[in-house]
């Protein structure tokens, strides 16, 4: 059999789909799903170290007694049109970073969706929030992308999908209610439409001509409130203590917390770059980000990803680190020919 491009097959129940189908028409089966970091738990069977099989219940190779990584340590997701690589770094015994991609298209463009989020460490369950936000908000992202609705409108509409999950999380007891920063992106051929609480941060990284990289997100932070009112520059800021505390975030007590929504139009072929304090922590300027990232991600985000992120465990990796990369004007991959 030969399939031609544009031209698929649906994986649950065989029957020949488009390829800018959402759902397959015989079995409703869902042909782009969006992918998020840290599903299911993986059961580690054997020691990666001294390939024993012998692993206590709570994740130690009784032979050599190291821990054995978890699901959510390093993960990697790659979906062409965008990738992305979280970490949970060299000083931190979890990640509590989470990130969700998805693909979609309108007009028959493709269009590129990406939530990345990091869980506060001072309130409960971090690692839980961040993964629940961008499960409940990437659900909305594509939704209105598939519908063709607005998408600064949309935006917001997943923030309040993913401030409704953490409040689901909220139960009684010592501590603040699992909480996480936020900010997502759909990047479409004309705009990147963007949302933003907290300190994760989304850049513009062009590649062409007139086509600087920029940064494109405010720090919620006291460190951003004090650079924004004009009192210390962004360098001294980052050197006081409190630096890093959030100002604003999604979760249970950020009731009346408004998320900054904004679109940005790209001048010219470039990168999209959103990012946890992990990766801009070690390099905050975005010119200094495009000239690690740049050219090879125009070509090769998950390649270039994976090394933005071990840049970051080489400078020190003292949090959590996630890195997600699109290029720009989002470009399917020509489908390939199958023979038999």
């Amino acid at each position: 059999m030969t399939t031609g491009p544009g031209a698929a097959v649906c994986p649950n129940c065989g029957r020949t789909v488009g390829s800018g189908d959402n759902f397959c028409e015989g079995c409703r089966t869902e042909l782009a799903p969006a992918v998020v970091s840290g599903g299911a738990p993986v059961a580690v069977t054997e020691c990666p170290a001294c390939h024993s099989a012998q692993i206590s219940a709570d994740g130690y190779c009784e032979s050599c007694g190291r821990k054995m990584p978890a699901a959510r340590d390093h993960i990697e997701l790659d979906l062409g049109l965008l990738a992305g690589v979280t970490d949970k770094g060299l000083r931190h015994s979890r990640n509590e970073d989470a990130m969700a991609l998805a693909t979609a298209e309108q007009a028959g463009l493709p269009v590129a969706l990406a939530v990345v989020c990091d869980g506060v460490s001072s309130s409960r369950r971090p690692d839980e929030a961040s993964l629940a936000a961008v499960q409940a908000a990437v659900r909305v992202l594509l939704a209105g992308v598939r519908e063709d609705a607005d998408l600064l409108e949309t935006s917001r509409a997943a923030v309040a999908a993913a401030q409704q999950a953490l409040a689901g999380l909220n139960e009684p007891g010592p501590g603040d209610a699992p909480s996480a920063t936020f900010v997502s992106a759909v990047l479409t051929h004309q705009t990147a439409t963007l949302c933003w609480l907290g300190d994760s941060r989304a850049y513009w990284l062009g590649s062409g001509p007139g086509s600087e990289a920029k940064r494109l997100t405010t720090d919620d932070s006291l460190a951003g409130e004090m650079v924004a009112a004009g009192l210390v520059s962004e360098d001294d800021a980052m050197a006081l203590p409190g630096a890093h505390v959030v100002t604003g975030w999604i979760g249970a007590d950020a009731s009346g917390t408004e998320p900054h929504v904004a679109t940005f139009a790209p001048p010219g072929p470039g990168v999209l770059l959103l990012c946890s304090d992990g990766l801009w922590n070690y390099r905050p300027g975005a010119a200094e980000l495009a000239e690690l990232a740049l050219p090879r991600a125009l070509t090769d985000p998950l390649g270039t990803a994976g090394a933005l992120v071990s840049f970051a465990l080489e400078a020190g990796g003292m949090d959590n680190i996630t890195v997600v990369l699109a290029p720009y004007p989002p470009t399917a991959p020509a489908p390939e020919e199958k023979t038999p």
